[in-house]
């Protein structure tokens, strides 16, 4: 991005020599004569900052500067002064200006102090661009992300919550299917009615069987009274099921049985009790191997599988995590007292450098403790945890400049052997070159044993 500069000043070699000096820099430079001229080019819009002289004929820099502010707040302006008025560009700085240079201007100075405003708009633009974001996103019950991957979930979600079908949520641990499930029941028509979660993996099979159906006085030792399960309290609303892939044979049985016939009995119990639930269900594990390894019945797979919902592992939706990080950010620092304004680029370029395998989870617990030891108004790279930034260097392979072509080469090959523990197959694969290739260069830079690792 090119931004674009406006210099407001009444004397032509001053305007003309900064536009010329930041032009250098790679900005965009307009001129106006006096600050009725800069008034009309600023209304014409796309102006970044502005550098405004104090004293001109017509329209001072003070008027000008208030203007600028009440039409677009927050935008940097840099007022100049001559030594007899610095006391007028503190006042202005009070009203608002982002910095003031005294006549004749340092160039040096000048071009730090714009790098710097524009730095600070530009991150104050993109918090609020996430905040917004993050406001559209409440109605789909902070499902937070716009990546097309997450787009794709948002569509499936809206398609079938609506309907009877049951839901199967695929993926990995902390990618966040819960939410999933409170996003389906909320546009469901079964939205006003219970929405009753179990954890399986929780629960062992006897006080999982009594936990979905309930049981009868007496039924076994410590049933003192009649206890109604999760599929009573949950009937005509929404059942929600984590970990469905953990449940024992004998419970996927009883399950089945309530999908088909939407009735089952208490444990101990003789009477049959009619329900009417919606199933969401939720698992981490493959079960389609599950299934072939004799742990979970196809049937029963089909049946919770009318629509699969596979939520995405972070690492394959890493555009939402200045998202993510937004509103980890914004929460944290609220609940610790705290003001900070967002990261640093170098914090940001740990979080998207590294794989989060704890995904979504993970990613919160890692905000929380950075704004924890944040000691300022921004999160930087030493206040993210060490294990974060340790694990981000893996897998990549630092070149200085001026190495040679050939040393590069030895470099790579020599340090991805190294990545994948002297594996040769792995090696040649991962660089995409023949087995026979990687063998010739090492033997020729002596670096072949006796043992090759395949």
């Amino acid at each position: 991005m090119k931004f674009k500069l406006l210099i407001v000043d009444d004397e032509k070699n001053i305007r003309e020599g900064l536009a010329a000096s930041l032009e250098m820099d790679g900005y965009e430079a307009v001129c106006a004569a006096d600050g009725d001229e800069g008034w009309k080019r600023f209304g014409k819009g796309d102006i970044d900052l502005v550098i405004s002289d104090l004293r001109m004929p017509g329209m001072g820099g003070e008027e000008l500067l208030r203007r600028i502010l009440t039409e677009t707040p927050g935008l940097p302006v840099i007022i100049l002064t001559g030594h007899g008025t610095v006391e007028n560009a503190v006042t202005a700085m009070r009203d608002g200006a982002y910095d003031f240079l005294t006549k004749p201007v340092n160039l040096d100075r000048l071009s730090l102090l714009v790098k710097r405003a524009l730095a600070n708009r530009e991150m104050a633009l993109r918090q609020r661009q996430m905040e917004e974001e993050l406001e559209h996103r409440k109605g789909f019950e902070n499902i937070i992300g716009t990546s097309a991957v997450m787009r794709k979930v948002f569509d499936t979600v809206t398609r079938a919550a609506p309907t009877r079908a049951s839901i199967l949520i695929t993926g990995e641990s902390g990618v966040g299917k819960e939410l999933v499930a409170d996003a389906i029941h909320e546009l469901s028509p079964r939205k006003g009615k219970p929405l009753i979660k179990v954890h399986c993996a929780a629960l062992s099979a006897g006080l999982l069987e009594s936990e979905l159906f309930g049981h009868e006085k007496g039924a076994f030792t410590g049933a003192v009274s009649r206890k109604r399960g999760r599929f009573e309290l949950a009937n005509e609303g929404t059942l929600f099921l984590d970990e469905i892939g953990e449940i024992e044979q004998n419970i996927q049985i009883k399950l089945l049985r309530v999908l088909q016939e939407r009735e089952f009995e208490r444990v101990g119990g003789e009477d049959t009790i009619e329900t009417d639930v919606r199933i969401v269900t939720a698992t981490n594990r493959n079960l389609k191997e599950e299934i072939e390894k004799g742990n979970f019945r196809e049937d029963l797979y089909f049946r919770l599988n009318v629509v699969n919902i596979h939520v995405p592992p972070l690492r394959e939706r890493k555009d939402d995590i200045p998202l993510l990080a937004a509103s980890f950010l914004k929460e944290f620092a609220a609940e610790n007292g705290k003001t900070v304004e967002g990261f640093h680029e170098k914090a940001r370029s740990r979080l998207y450098a590294y794989d989060w395998p704890g995904n979504i989870r993970e990613l919160r617990n890692c905000v929380e403790s950075a704004v924890v030891m944040c000691q300022g108004s921004v999160i930087m790279e030493e206040d993210l945890p060490p294990a974060l930034g340790a694990a981000s260097e893996e897998g990549w392979i630092r070149i200085r400049l001026g190495t040679s072509l050939e040393e590069a080469e030895k470099i790579i090959i020599r340090d991805t052997l190294s990545f994948h523990e002297g594996k040769k197959s792995k090696t040649a694969e991962t660089l995409a070159i023949g087995r026979k290739t990687l063998h010739r260069k090492l033997a020729e830079w002596g670096n072949v044993s006796d043992e090759d690792k395949s």
